[in-house]
């Protein structure tokens, strides 16, 4: 049977927040259902397809579901309740605070025919202690409160509001990561992962706000628009070589066309250059320049079973010295082949395009993958010689859900390999540093893996929810990279930073994936979590991260100091979290 629903009528629905915890759950669904319910690999979700699916598959008597299952599919129904009225609704368990939240686990709502309005507080405080190998132990944490505002109008308009202020510390690894994330040789471009414009606050932490909100809204029965500032995800991955939501968040128009087994994806956003290519490497009060993105995604169901989707980028900016380019409307075209756009154009632009699989099989596997193509020439692939231009990346990965028959148990395993060089472009003199307007990059951060190119990546996870209150969750993460040398010896580019021209890539042939300074990068993560009431956690987290480079580097016989990548790190922490994700920094 095959059960595809769209968003249906003309009702309108808002999306829920990137969460890797919640959309577990629904792949979890996914997979089990074979269905072809939900088009998994563009995300986020609206609201209104998670209530669809969890009402459909809490009605199929075929399909086996645990009692922790039956349970996530209540938590699911309840947590977008909007759409699950009448028979289908939900009461809430056991009102928090003497019934605070009495309805529909809001903590204030309005709910009529022509409007509804939810409120509900966030909050996020984390206490931990880094214990480094090299230096004295330090205190992490997290104070993070704001609120998040959902609603929707005459049941056609639906807005969203997310604002947090956040003060934090955090371990040494991610302090090294924002200290070394400038394109300056020695300048930091002080970009907290997933953030952009902070102050300092104390004498190790940072004060930041986090701030996004869209309106969204139907054009025809099958498409949907959505405009403000957010993140999105493509893909069926723990990562994504497409569009991740690990750089900080930017404005863009989305266009969702849905047609039965067909998903049509238009994606144009205005982005940020590197900030330290404006500003000497210093955050302040400038004006930073921008970058845009144009995409195109179309996803096919092939099946319940199997879904194929295509993918292709542009990313471009400024391209003279008075920076007065913009957003190029040529770009706007929604039905277009973006390289022929470029070429006429006779633009610097970068594209990629790309293929993306899932396929689910016996209700307990789901198969995916990816290719990404930088850029192709078929002869110099067939010559072997390590051409540093050809640069295609891979992911593979399995999710293998209720292991060995075990309830809720699930396993998944992922590879990414991505060649040197990957997500780079290149400057030109009529623009210094062009590099940073078309580079696969938003606020001097990757826009793909958080490792940016140049690298093998393994990533297993373990999930176990023996009762719906707890979850256990591990993860190891083992990377092998090639990085540049460390300041203070030649600046060299060996392909791993997507900030980089690639004009400066260190040879024309001979390159291979981890040249450079090869390093291994072990991470691995415990968390211990249990939902106190609706969307209310308590998370207990253990984290060792290793980073080791393999001694005196060969590559191209070019001379690098005595200085490598080291370090080793045991973190602990607990975390109340409420209404929020959590905040992981697997890099």
């Amino acid at each position: 049977m095959i059960l595809l629903f769209t968003s249906g009528s003309f009702s309108q629905s808002v999306y829920a927040p990137l969460n890797s915890d919640y959309y577990n759950l629904i792949d979890r669904i996914d997979v089990k259902d074979n269905s072809g319910t939900v088009f998994s690999s563009v995300k986020p979700y609206l609201r209104i397809d998670i209530a669809m699916l969890a009402t459909a598959v809490s009605k199929d008597t075929l399909i086996h579901l645990s009692r922790v299952d039956k349970r996530n599919l209540d938590y699911l129904r309840e947590d977008n309740w909007e759409w699950c009225r009448g028979k289908d609704s939900v009461k809430s368990r056991k009102p928090l605070l003497g019934g605070l939240y009495r309805k529909n686990n809001a903590f204030f709502a309005i709910d009529n025919k022509d409007f509804l309005l939810q409120i509900n507080p966030v909050a996020y405080f984390s206490y931990g202690k880094d214990m480094p190998q090299s230096g004295q132990t330090t205190t992490t944490y997290i104070n993070t409160r704001g609120f998040e505002l959902r609603g929707l109008i005459d049941n056609k308009i639906g807005f969203y509001t997310f604002l947090t202020d956040n003060q934090a510390a955090f371990p040494e690894y991610v302090n090294t990561r924002i200290n070394s994330s400038g394109v300056i040789p020695g300048v930091s471009s002080g970009v907290i992962p997933g953030e952009n414009f902070w102050q300092r606050f104390k004498t190790n932490g940072y004060d930041f706000y986090t701030a996004n909100g869209y309106i969204d809204f139907k054009i025809t029965k099958h498409i949907s628009t959505q405009f403000g500032q957010d993140k999105n995800f493509m893909g069926d991955g723990y990562r994504s070589l497409m569009l991740s939501d690990f750089s900080s968040n930017y404005l863009f128009w989305k266009v969702d066309t849905k047609i039965g087994r067909l998903e049509y994806v238009n994606l144009f956003a205005q982005m940020t250059a590197d900030p330290s290519s404006n500003s000497g490497g210093t955050l302040g009060d400038v004006f930073y320049p921008r970058k845009y993105m144009a995409l195109h995604y179309l996803n096919l169901k092939v099946s319940g079973k199997f879904t194929l989707g295509l993918f292709e980028s542009e990313t471009f900016g400024n391209t003279d010295s008075l920076h007065n380019r913009g957003f190029d409307p040529t770009y706007l075209n929604p039905v277009i082949f973006y390289n022929a756009v470029e070429n006429g154009l006779g633009a610097p632009d970068k594209d990629h395009i790309g293929i993306n699989w899932k396929w689910n099989f016996l209700h307990h596997f789901s198969l995916y993958g990816t290719i990404l193509l930088d850029e192709f020439n078929i002869s110099e692939l067939r010559a072997g010689t390590g051409w540093w231009g050809n640069k295609q990346a891979g992911q593979l990965g399995l999710k293998y859900i209720d292991v060995l028959g075990i309830p809720n148990l699930d396993i998944q395993l992922e590879g990414n390999a991505v060649p040197p060089y990957t997500y780079e472009t290149y400057s030109f003199s009529k623009v210094t540093n062009y590099s940073y307007f078309a580079n696969y990059s938003n606020y001097g951060q990757p826009l793909a893996d958080p490792n940016g190119a140049n690298f093998y990546e393994g990533i297993g996870i373990l999930r176990y929810q023996p009762f719906y209150r707890f979850s256990f969750t591990g993860k190891l993460i083992y990377t092998i990279i090639g990085l540049d040398p460390p300041p203070g010896d030649a600046p060299l580019n060996y392909g791993s930073n997507v900030m980089l021209p690639n004009t400066t890539h260190v040879n024309e042939y001979g390159n291979y994936i981890t040249q450079g300074v090869k390093t291994t990068i072990m991470y691995g993560s415990f968390t211990a979590s249990c939902q106190l009431a609706h969307n209310m956690f308590i998370d207990l987290t253990a984290i060792i991260r290793q980073e080791n480079s393999a001694g005196k580097n060969q590559t191209f016989n070019q001379p690098v100091s005595n200085t490598y990548y080291n370090s080793s790190e045991n973190i602990f922490s607990v975390s109340f979290r409420w209404n929020i994700a959590q905040r992981l920094q697997e890099f």
